[in-house]
């Protein structure tokens, strides 16, 4: 899949005028991103996110608008590409969207006090943002997941529908402090530049509580990690609801493995 999809993308790329030589692999995972080198031009292409997202193009579209509204409030975000039109595109099979390479330092990972920390002003820009956002968030994932795997006869999914459904049921007296959310805040999606960090990867923003994002950083589970996360972030959520976030966000991400084994 990672090589057509690259095929894919260099092609569409060219059919814009912008030639690619030295295609790089940044990343092979949910999505297949790949640096067009010579070109200052990043693509996005599903791969396994297209499997359970049955309109995943839509989440595409909602991480290149979400990063063109906060750019153009100033704040250090992945960009759109200027260099052919960003997308979605659909293109031999693949859905796809182009952003700007931004020159970092991948060696350099922020720690996640260090991303709470700089989570308060995203937040508050977020805030403004007031383009259509899904409101049940990794729900959606969790079940077409579910779905998905159960169709292809993966043996022992009954704890993690149980669990779902557990989670599904004390959902609404955590949904609390809801706004735009970055939906995917962990330290992997914060790039180190020479001018400081920047973030990336709207693609799972969604409107929810701010405790889920916390949650993405809370870094373990239990009470005195989710009130160290809100300590440092300043505030803005209750532990507890952070503490269900992680225990939400640790389905969500164990069931993401399964797929990840099995596709």
């Amino acid at each position: 899949m990672t090589s057509a999809a690259v095929r894919a993308a260099v092609s569409l790329a060219a059919s814009h005028g912008v030639a690619c030589t030295d295609p790089v692999v940044l990343k092979d995972g949910s999505n297949v991103i790949v640096h067009l080198r010579p070109a200052p031009v990043v693509a996005r292409i599903a791969a396994r996110t297209a499997l359970v997202r049955p309109e995943v193009a839509s989440h595409f579209a909602r991480d290149l608008s979400v990063s063109a509204f906060l750019a153009a409030r100033g704040v250090p975000v992945v960009t759109p590409s200027a260099e052919l039109p960003a997308g979605p595109h659909t293109h031999d099979g693949f859905v796809m969207s182009f952003s700007t390479y931004v020159p970092h330092d991948p060696s350099v990972e922020l720690s996640r006090p260090d991303v709470l920390k700089l989570l308060p002003e995203l937040h508050a820009e977020l805030r403004l943002y007031e383009g259509d956002l899904p409101v049940r968030g990794p729900l959606d994932d969790v079940e077409n997941t579910l779905e998905y795997l159960g169709g292809l006869g993966v043996p022992d999914l009954e704890p993690f529908r149980e669990r779902h459904e557990e989670l599904v049921a004390s959902w609404d007296a955590h949904h609390r402090d809801v706004q735009p959310l970055h939906g995917d805040s962990h330290y992997g999606n914060v790039l180190m530049t020479a001018s400081g960090p920047v973030w990336l990867d709207f693609e799972d923003t969604w409107r929810g509580p701010i405790a889920w994002d916390l949650a993405c950083l809370a870094g373990a589970r239990g009470k005195e990690a989710a009130q160290r996360a809100v300590e440092t972030y300043g505030g803005g959520a209750a532990p507890e609801d952070v503490e269900f976030h992680v225990e939400a966000r640790i389905n969500f991400g164990t069931l993401w493995g399964v797929l990840m084994e099995n596709s």
